[in-house]
């Protein structure tokens, strides 16, 4: 980013979980931040911190008049505006693809209009669909299970062409199930966040299933890190890149870690339907963000459980 001495970086729900935690490192940059947000899942106090030192824009991505009159001199973009819940995108799939694919059209047509240096896509596992061979890489076609992978995938496609077409640099990072302080337990991939609800009101968690399903859960700090890793990289050309750990844990054997760390241990999971669309297996290859972008995650499965109990129980969602 040089631009200028100063470059703007434009994050769109930078109010959010994953926003939030980006805003917090590029506080230590000699950079301006502008966020986009339209405030229907992120919070002002997930800024309050740095709340004199950025610029908070209320509004929708797909809005022409805000991207015309809120965005100008902006060098660099980290897109992360989304419907990120599952269920909301299986209820209202036109909305799904309107935010989470056009709205993504909008701001790369932004990003053309304002010549960007980078534009940071915020992509997702769930595009990949029932995986047919683990590790799951960059190279296996997707195949997604509902709307909001479809949309996500339709985001990418997107992103792929204002490259080829615009030599915009898109760098599309493909979160797995990322977890951290910040999360709602209504956001998809925040089964941990619902689980220690359910556990500090001595429920039992509730798995989806025979809990034998897998993910790979990776720290929201590690997922912060992959995104200015992004920003930062040299390489010119546009990229797909897998962020998780390489690591796959079962939902029953989470759920009996939180159980452990709540010290509710008398407590047994409930099992209930599985939900439609679920996948059975998931974790990624991350060889390529390693090779490319340098990424190197952290993530310790219980250690980050247990900083993160503490910490919900300070500021229960």
């Amino acid at each position: 980013m040089s631009r200028s001495q100063t470059p703007l970086v434009l994050i769109t729900g930078g109010a959010g979980f994953i926003g939030s935690h980006v805003i917090d490192r590029l506080m230590n940059r000699d950079c301006r931040i502008l966020v986009l947000d339209d405030f229907s899942t992120g919070k002002l106090e997930n800024l309050s911190e740095h709340i004199q030192k950025i610029t908070v824009v209320k509004g929708d991505i797909r809005s022409q008049s805000i991207l015309d009159t809120s965005i100008s001199d902006v060098e660099a973009i980290i897109h992360l505006a989304a419907i990120m819940d599952y269920e909301a995108c299986l209820r209202n799939p036109d909305l799904a693809k309107a935010v989470n694919a056009d709205g993504t059209l909008a701001m790369l047509e932004a990003a053309r209009k304002l010549d960007v240096s980078a534009f940071v896509y915020a992509s997702s596992a769930a595009l990949y669909g029932e995986p047919r061979k683990l590790p799951v890489s960059e190279e296996m076609e997707p195949a997604p299970l509902a709307p909001y992978g479809t949309s996500k995938l339709l985001g990418e496609q997107h992103c792929l062409r204002y490259f080829r077409e615009y030599g915009i640099r898109t760098v599309c990072l493909r979160f797995f199930n990322v977890f951290g302080p910040r999360q709602s337990a209504k956001q998809y991939s925040g089964v941990i966040t619902e689980f220690m609800k359910r556990l500090s009101k001595g429920e039992p968690p509730a798995i989806q299933g025979d809990g034998f399903q897998t993910r790979d859960f990776v720290n929201v700090a590690d997922v912060a890190d992959a995104i200015l890793l992004a920003l930062d990289s040299e390489r010119k050309a546009s990229g797909i890149y897998n962020i998780a750990t390489g690591n796959e844990t079962t939902i029953n054997n989470l759920a009996d870690i939180l159980i452990q760390l709540s010290d509710k241990k008398s407590i047994t999971p409930i099992h209930e339907l599985p939900r439609k669309g679920d996948i059975r297996r998931s974790v990624a290859d991350i060889t390529k963000a390693r090779a490319e972008l340098g990424f190197n995650p952290k993530t310790i499965l219980e250690r980050d459980l247990s900083e993160l109990w503490e910490w919900y129980r300070k500021f229960p969602s």
